[in-house]
């Protein structure tokens, strides 16, 4: 048997506060946040972009304007889309909002008290016929 497997100090948990943290970047939770909405979509609609993502991570509670300090390791998301037309807009940044908050949660440990949701472009789909005339 080694010295080192039978110290006390070796065989004893580190407190919490003497582990260290982990900081996770803005742009992990803004790639991850993406895929959410992606996946939420069943990927981009023909001829549109993938969805992108803006980030504000704020890890502690301390230094905020809103009126409640926010949870600690708490991420506020903007998620630009386009989407296919004729849909259910509001149903679809809905599944969009869901989404992102589960799997950011799931992967990250993050809560999103807010994902706000930007529709930039609708684009009409193949063979309606939106598609074939004039849209304005």
């Amino acid at each position: 048997m080694s010295a080192d497997a039978a110290s006390p100090a070796a065989a004893a948990p580190v407190a919490a506060g003497e582990r260290g943290s982990l900081r996770i970047a803005d742009r992990v939770v803004a790639k991850i946040a993406s895929q959410a909405a992606s996946e939420a979509l069943g990927g981009p609609a023909p001829g549109a972009a993938r969805p992108s993502a803006d980030v504000v991570v704020r890890p502690q509670a301390a230094g905020t304007a809103r009126t409640e300090a926010p949870p600690a390791g708490a991420a506020w998301v903007r998620i630009h889309l386009e989407l296919g037309y004729p849909t259910d807009v509001g149903a679809r940044c809905a599944a969009v909002r869901r989404q992102v908050v589960e799997r950011v949660g799931a992967l990250v440990g993050m809560q999103v008290p807010e994902v706000a949701v930007y529709v930039e472009r609708l684009h009409p789909a193949p063979g309606s016929g939106a598609a074939r005339r004039r849209t304005r």
